[in-house]
């Protein structure tokens, strides 16, 4: 089988729940044949892989979307594009009775040399100055004018591109992902199937309105065309698979067919934390630990604050920061300078690691993430006998407390995103017990070991792949 894999922003650039997902769904499947399809947004992480790619990986394609906004064209040309074209584009900016085969060939029939070109022609022009007159009249030209360019540049130009033949195409997102996955669907009439880690048209609807880069009055617009995008890939998707219960519902409420939608979660090998080294008998310390990215998202100052509440009661507690430090590094600098701020001790950024080298040694770990999916962290740390706190994010709750399929008790503690002092009252219940620590770390144990197993994830989608090229077929 020939399986089209598209990535945005993750693997194999970012290292990062996705990007460990892909790269263990790849390695597990080597009867297949996988072409990468990755979507970046700078052109300078061309060929700049994180990850060993596996060898029945044949292929990488690489697209970035700043290098569209590099393109030049001539101003003023005109397209040959008739009413119904001029219909369909108008239908797209206003989000309306959108038929994406028909705005798929549509795009792909107008016959771009330069897709800047367009964006710079009357053509162009005469159709954005009319849905302006219709609908948006009550914001300047030029703005609207610039803000519809820089939305549409990338989309156009996606659409444009040779897309690779496969018998299934696999997105790990919506968005642009999503529309090179439906496009490669229309163009073959092969399936599609989506796997939303997260719920991509949120995540982006919380970055625009705290964004100080879109005015106010643009930000619907910015919030509407990631919707949009996200509309797409659910309509043309035959299959979209969450990873909780709680997502699956969302994708539902904002116009998933339920139909479609099924649940498969992410999968951990216990056995393979079963040797880690432990921690020194003589290790005087309550070690406590985060297995994520130094970026915003994560909220690593709140973390940083809640550990200084813990300090303050803990004199012995230590924290250790495991994960990369170069995605942002002005972040990154920003958290130093908190910790310099704070006057804490022992907090220990420790930069890109191996994460079984220091799980072992961890009696707490911890999230504080503002958004998460179904955080592969947080199995590691259960696939270890660790107890958690973390914020109530994504499925967090559920892996930590459980459902109604499962009585194994609770395996951490779940508190309101971005408050220290709750997190840190968390954390310095769990360091002052060590047997409910332990009590915890058994239970999160047997919760992973009986609900998210890797045998399960892989035969899930050992099936599902089979399931949809057969029933294509018919």
């Amino acid at each position: 089988m020939r399986i089209c894999l598209i990535t945005e922003g993750s693997y194999p650039y970012v290292i990062g729940g996705v990007s460990s997902w892909v790269n263990a769904l790849i390695g597990n499947f080597p009867q297949h044949e996988f072409i990468l399809y990755c979507i970046g947004a700078k052109e300078a992480d061309r060929g700049k892989y994180l990850y060993d790619i596996h060898d029945n990986t044949t292929e990488i394609r690489e697209i970035f979307l700043d290098e569209f906004l590099k393109e030049k064209g001539k101003y003023g040309k005109r397209y040959k594009i008739n009413a119904m074209h001029t219909k369909i584009i108008s239908d797209m900016l206003c989000g309306e009775n959108i038929d994406w085969h028909e705005f798929f060939i549509c795009i792909r029939n107008i016959g771009f040399k330069n897709v800047s070109e367009f964006f710079m022609s009357k053509s162009f022009f005469d159709i954005i100055k009319q849905v302006y007159d219709n609908k948006y009249a009550h914001m300047p030209f030029t703005e609207y004018f610039w803000t519809i360019r820089s939305m549409l540049l990338p989309l156009f130009n996606l659409l444009v591109q040779d897309i690779p033949k496969a018998d299934i195409y696999h997105s790990v997102a919506t968005g642009y992902a999503g529309i090179i996955a439906s496009l490669g669907s229309a163009l073959y009439n092969k399936p599609f199937l989506l796997t939303e880690h997260g719920i991509y048209s949120r995540e982006r609807e919380e970055e625009i309105i705290k964004a100080d880069w879109v005015k106010g009055y643009l930000k619907d617009i910015w919030i509407d065309f990631f919707n949009l995008l996200g509309n797409c890939s659910y309509d043309c998707a035959c299959k979209v698979v969450s990873l909780f219960e709680k997502n699956r519902q969302i994708e539902i409420d904002i116009g998933c067919d339920k139909e479609k939608t099924m649940i498969i979660h992410n999968g951990i090998d216990v056995n393979k934390y079963k040797d880690i080294t432990q921690k020194q008998p003589d290790d005087e310390y309550i070690n406590i630990g985060a297995i994520i990215r130094v970026v915003p998202i994560k909220d690593i100052k709140t973390m940083i604050e809640a550990f200084s509440y813990v300090k303050r009661q803990i004199s012995n507690a230590r924290f250790y920061i495991m994960g990369p430090i170069d995605e942002d590094p002005e972040y990154y600098e920003e958290c130093q300078s908190l910790v310099d701020v704070l006057e804490v001790e022992n907090i220990i950024f420790t930069g890109r690691v191996n994460i079984k080298d220091y799980l072992g040694k961890m009696d707490i770990l911890v999230l504080t993430s503002i958004s998460e999916g179904q955080p592969l962290a947080i199995l590691e740390g259960l696939a270890c006998k660790k107890p958690f706190v973390t914020t109530n994010v994504g499925s967090c709750k559920e892996l930590l407390y459980g459902n109604d399929e499962d009585s194994y008790g609770l395996a951490g503690l779940v508190v309101p995103v971005m408050d220290y002092e709750e997190i840190g009252k968390a954390v310095v219940k769990l360091c002052i017990n060590e047997e409910l620590r332990e009590q915890m770390g058994q239970n999160g144990y047997e919760r992973v070991s009986n609900f998210y197993t890797h045998d399960m994830f892989i035969d899930q989608y050992d099936k599902l792949y089979n399931r949809l090229v057969e029933e294509w077929q018919e």
